[in-house]
This record gives structure tokens, sequence and C-alpha cells, in this order.
């Protein structure tokens, strides 16, 4: 599923783009909550493999591709990574996520306003640039699946 789509980028682009604004020169990219069949594979690392061979004492984890705090982040995170981290003798700091906090959702209200009119300059972050209002017929194809 993320082959076929520009989520894998975009969540390394945002993590880089925090990592760059508070000028954290040490940071990675793990993954939580796979998504589809366990046969079939997911991102990698996973949360959990990256905790476990990691040699820092001290990690903050940023659940960045998640707007609340819901039950996969509350378990992944809060149970399962905070597990692996007491049990390694690492301190574990998690951030919190957008939730409804005034500044995303004034970007919210941005967005929409910048749908709603024309010729408005749309600003965007990073080197993804802005995504398209409507998708294109061939955005995100389903994978395809093996022959059985």
């Amino acid at each position: 599923m993320a082959k076929t789509s520009r989520y894998e980028a975009q969540i390394r682009e945002a993590s880089r783009l925090v990592a760059a604004a508070l000028d954290i020169e040490n940071w990675g990219t793990a993954w939580q909550s796979r998504s589809g069949p366990p046969s079939q594979p997911w991102l990698e690392p996973d949360i959990g493999d990256m905790l476990r061979e990691t040699e820092s004492r001290e990690v903050v984890i940023v659940p960045i591709g998640f707007l609340s705090d819901h039950m996969e982040v509350l378990y992944d995170l809060d149970q399962e990574a905070r597990h692996i981290c007491e049990d390694r003798g690492i301190r574990m700091v998690r951030a919190a996520t957008a939730g409804a906090h005034p500044r995303f959702i004034s970007m919210i209200r941005e967005l929409i306003v910048e749908r709603i009119q024309e010729h408005i300059d749309r600003p965007a972050l990073g080197i993804l640039g802005v995504n398209p209002d409507v998708c294109p017929a061939d955005c995100c194809p389903a994978p395809r699946r093996a022959a059985s």
C-alpha cells in the first residue's frame, strides 16, 4: 500500500522538517501500526525493533503520522514502546499529537480557504510541494496481489 502512494515520503519529509526546525541531528523515522494482513510486508524499521537496537539512553518519540491520541498511539507507543524502553533503561518521552491544538486548527482553516479561493498562494514546506486538490486517476493504485 505505501509503495503506491506518497505516504512514506510525506512522513519522512515531515520528520526531517521537524528535526531541522529543532536543530536535531541524530534522528530517524520508525513505523508503528502496520497496515494490512501479517503476510503483507510493512514499512521498516518497526519502532520496537529500532528501540531494541538503539544505543541512545534517551529517545523522544513523535507520532507524526497521527492526529490524535487514539488506541494505536496509546497502545503502540505508551504501552509497547515504553515497555521496551524501560527494559533497556532508556528514558522515553512521547510528544503529544496535534489533536485540537489551536495552531493545528488554524492550519486546517488555512487549507480550506486555499481551496475555496481562486489564485491564492499555497505555501508548502519541504521538497514535496503541494498536493493536488483532486487526485489524478492513477494516484495511489491498489497494490498488485501475487498470483496464487
